[in-house]
């Protein structure tokens, strides 16, 4: 190569050449119009097998670093053939450092002198396309099947319209919210032996009654919840409700989970509600298999056992000692009364209560709250045995009171029966304690706090103030209410 390709700003036109004949409209000229053009003779223009790029050059305007002092582009107004060796060798020069050129025509080419003009990029450019298709066939995928799962877990719930339109003909006889952010919701436990449950007991007709009720109260800034225990047994009034046939049942006193028998949930959130005075904003009622479904979720509850345990009613046999039970163990560890304790129904309930405090322990300690993967099979268990009312019939709804609770510290979870004794008309029934019991809904209704204590240490301490005035320290602000119950902090291993 000459020395003169060095020189990139290429030479001056020739001073000697008329203007009239300078090419016009050249750099216009259509790609290959250079191709038919008449080769420069050897010695006078470009080498052979460069002219093509002059051309190419002038099209892709990478020589606007030559033009010269007019604008004009030098190389689109010299005529071939002109003698002007330094300016082809220029214009040679620079496609080999522009890369803008196609090759060198009739000469071999090196891989210094193949292009850099991008081709390689386009070569690779169907690999990029194929990994955007598949990144975008997988995104679709894990849309579609999460919509899936939504949609199942969604369709698993059960709405109770009938408890809704029969709330509503009663409307004016409910009470009025308190605390508008706080929430108040009815756990309703069916111990309907039909179906799936007939292993359970015997099948009635397919009569339902109400095992366990539970009246869980939400504070409003959900730091605290706490879960309140309804005697089945519990003397209370029920007023008249519609029964299933549309008949409306008399106003009657009874214990309290024949409102269930009767009226269904209609009828036992408005016995609940006559009850306390709280207004119930939403209710739930789950059978035996979600229960058991739903340890199972959890990959079973530890519980300790101070003596062994073999009740056929229950269908529970257990060793003594520290164990996990499986959702079927857990279920007959919950429901056995005859064989445990004094047989009771409110040992019974506190048993459960422990039990629902373990779950939830397990629950928050294992991050199943905050996994979708773990959640998921838990939701999953929920949700095929749940009927609820339509403020919560919806995945999305029961997500966001599960996500409302999940920072709730598991020593604010809180469970508790409420104040009872022994009816005085019958031993095999029970009734409030007063003025106990008003108290407790009263907090409850004004969403203020309640503390709970082991049953031992709230008889320790109802001795120690044995004997002080009512009135002792008044001048300080007033403590708050304590209860015999537990939490879902306590470890039932170490009690």
């Amino acid at each position: 190569m000459d020395a003169d390709v060095t020189d990139s700003a290429g030479t001056p036109a020739d001073p000697d050449l008329p203007a009239g004949d300078t090419p016009q409209g050249r750099s216009q000229e259509e790609p290959g119009a250079a191709d038919s053009k008449k080769e420069p003779e050897p010695g006078k223009g470009a080498p052979q097998g460069e002219a093509a790029d002059t051309d190419s050059d002038s099209d892709s305007g990478t020589d606007s670093d030559s033009d010269d002092d007019d604008g004009d582009d030098s190389d689109a107004h010299v005529p071939q053939g002109s003698g002007d060796d330094g300016k082809a060798d220029a214009d040679a020069g620079t496609d080999s450092v522009d890369g803008e050129g196609e090759g060198r025509a009739g000469g071999a080419q090196t891989w210094a002198d193949h292009p850099k003009d991008g081709s390689a990029s386009r070569r690779k450019r169907p690999w990029l396309r194929w990994a955007a298709l598949g990144a975008s066939f997988l995104v679709m995928i894990s849309a579609g099947a999460g919509w899936w799962l939504y949609k199942k877990l969604d369709g698993n719930i059960t709405t109770d319209t009938s408890a809704a339109a029969e709330l509503k003909v009663y409307e004016k006889e409910r009470p009025t919210p308190v605390v508008m952010d706080a929430q108040n919701i009815l756990l309703i436990g069916s111990d309907s032996r039909s179906g799936d449950n007939k292993k359970y007991g015997r099948d009635d007709g397919g009569s339902q009654r109400s095992d366990t009720t539970i009246l869980l109260h939400l504070a409003a800034d959900r730091k605290s919840a706490t879960a309140v225990s309804l005697p089945r047994d519990l003397m209370v009034e029920v007023p008249k409700c519609r029964t299933g046939d549309d008949k409306e049942t008399r106003e009657q006193f009874t214990q309290f989970n024949s409102a269930f028998e009767l009226g269904g949930t209609a009828c036992t959130i408005r016995t609940v509600e006559r009850l306390t005075g709280i207004r119930i904003d939403h209710h739930m009622v789950v059978d035996f298999n979600g229960f058991k479904d739903m340890v199972d979720a959890v990959d079973g509850v530890e519980i300790c056992l101070k003596e062994p345990i073999d009740d056929k009613d229950a269908r529970l046999e257990l060793p003594a000692g520290r164990q996990t039970l499986n959702g079927e163990e857990a279920l007959g560890y919950v429901r056995a009364r005859k064989t445990l304790g004094d047989g009771s129904d409110t040992e019974r309930m506190e048993r459960q209560q422990k039990f629902l405090g373990a779950l939830v322990n397990k629950m928050q300690s294992n991050g199943v709250l905050l996994n979708p993967t773990r959640l998921y099979p838990v939701l999953d268990a929920a949700t095929k045995s749940l009927t609820t009312d339509p403020g919560l019939d919806s995945l999305r709804d029961l997500y966001d009171l599960v996500r409302s609770m999940r920072d709730v510290p598991t020593d604010q979870v809180q469970f508790l029966t409420v104040p009872r004794q022994p009816y005085r008309q019958n031993v095999n029934r029970d009734e409030l304690v007063e003025p106990d019991a008003s108290e407790l809904f009263k907090q409850l209704r004004e969403d203020k706090p309640v503390a709970v204590v082991p049953a031992d240490e709230l008889k320790e301490k109802e001795k120690a103030q044995d004997g002080k005035p009512d009135d002792a320290g008044s001048e300080s602000p007033t403590p708050t209410p304590t209860y015999s119950g537990s939490s879902a902090a306590d470890d039932l291993c170490e009690q």
